[in-house]
């Protein structure tokens, strides 16, 4: 079973004002939709748009796995533990809130800022905060997110190029740049497919194409 969300059906937050601009593709803060809380492990996949010097002052986070992929720009990460890092296009960020801390994220440079923030939900509540980057991860490198059955695959296409969708309960599809027909489903820029069951399934690029695709074999086991 195959579900296609557009870009353009994604919750707009964010404080536009403030220079914030958010697409969600989930049920998120002032937002509710009782059928669109999860899929799979995935609770969130926010689209964030900054200004230059715009961001999220100091919050807290408890038991939520937060993977950061940056399309344009650099984010400014630093947290509670003392963790201080600018996260570029090509890294993948993990922070692994376990039994809670806090953290502020800016646009630290002189241009837009883009990124893609996606919330999953651990199978260990109460754990030791982590804290991760990979720098330049390699197209077709797996990213197995430690403490979830779950796995980020980033895929860079050239025009025509066909890659494997992961055989899994459940698979995300994002559209970070360009456009990729996965079956007779076209999908450009921030679309998403949501796939139950994949089995045999392959996205073909059409021009160049960015991809994250997230595998999971679980549901969130809450209590």
């Amino acid at each position: 079973m195959t579900q296609v969300r557009r870009a353009a059906e994604r919750y707009r937050g964010g404080d536009r004002e403030a220079g914030i601009d958010t697409r969600h593709a989930f049920s998120f803060s002032g937002f509710y939709d009782p059928e669109n809380v999860n899929f799979g492990l995935l609770v969130a996949c926010n689209e964030e748009r900054l200004a230059p010097g715009a961001g999220f002052p100091l919050h807290p986070h408890r038991d939520v796995e937060i993977v950061t992929w940056v399309i344009e720009g650099e984010l400014e990460h630093r947290d509670s533990a003392g963790h201080s890092t600018l996260v570029r296009p090509g890294d993948v960020q993990r922070l692994g809130a376990g039994s809670g801390l806090r953290h502020t994220e800016r646009n630290a440079g002189a241009g837009p800022l883009r990124f893609v923030q996606m919330w999953l939900v651990p199978g260990a509540f109460g754990t030791e905060p982590e804290y991760e980057i990979v720098r330049g991860i390699a197209d077709g490198t797996p990213f197995a997110l430690p403490r979830t059955e779950a796995v980020l695959h980033v895929r860079r296409l050239a025009d025509g190029e066909r890659t494997a969708v992961p055989d899994a309960a459940f698979v995300y599809v994002h559209v970070v740049r360009g456009e990729a027909l996965l079956g007779e489903q076209d999908l450009r820029e921030g679309d998403a497919a949501r796939i139950g069951d994949a089995e045999g399934l392959e996205l073909r690029a059409l021009g160049r194409a960015e991809l994250l695709l997230w595998e999971m074999h679980a549901e969130p086991a809450y209590g």
